[in-house]
């Protein structure tokens, strides 16, 4: 099977939840390759709390960095530096790496999160309604398919139909659905969201 890599058009679009989602819907092992702001959070910590009782397997950080800035600036403050061939996969065939921010975030002076992504990765780009999330989805899947990447474009909360139509219009993507919003964001949650999604998240994956 091949590997999915999560990433978002911004910080906050929600990877975490999204990738929570996906390792049930698909039954995936969790890698996080960068972690900013250990200090403070740890998404390894909570996709596992999100999923509860599961055979998913959560492998260690390549780097785990102490403040809650951007990758490259982050390891400055930690005097280390990210080198990206240093950065080795997992041994699993059904692995999900979720990303650091978005694309184009440095990780050094050279490399940025993009370049974690392999050629026969298939890639989920979440995406979040705010006023200028249209310009940033559609930037990331032209950037996306500038490197022969067609990406699932997977939409979290509120349905905005014109705002995601405008956005399927524009570069090469799938539609993988909608994660709903909740006040309450739990196993539960995942479970129930994954089950809604899982049909199409399969037939995608083996595409």
């Amino acid at each position: 099977m091949k590997a999915v890599f999560v990433t978002g058009i911004h910080t906050d679009a929600g990877k975490t939840i999204a990738s929570a989602i996906l390792c049930q819907a698909l039954q995936m092992d969790y890698w996080k390759p960068i972690q900013s702001g250990a200090d403070e959070d740890s998404d390894t910590l909570t996709v596992k709390g999100l999923l509860g009782e599961t055979s998913s397997v959560f492998h260690p950080e390549a780097y785990r960095l102490q403040a809650p800035l951007s990758p490259h600036a982050a390891a400055n403050i930690d005097g280390v530096e990210i080198v990206l061939h240093k950065i080795k996969r997992p041994n699993s065939d059904r692995l999900l790496i979720e990303g650091a921010g978005g694309l184009l975030v440095p990780l050094n002076n050279k490399d940025v999160v993009a370049d974690l992504i392999q050629a026969d990765d298939k890639v989920v780009l979440v995406s979040r309604h705010y006023l200028g999330s249209i310009n940033h989805t559609i930037l990331s899947v032209a950037y996306l398919n500038q490197k022969g990447i067609v990406p699932g474009i997977l939409f979290n909360g509120s349905e905005n139909p014109a705002t995601e139509k405008a956005i399927a219009n524009f570069g090469e993507s799938t539609i993988l659905g909608r994660i709903d919003d909740a006040e309450n964001v739990d196993a539960d949650f995942v479970f129930l969201q994954s089950e809604k999604l899982k049909n199409e998240l399969e037939k995608w994956l083996m595409e």
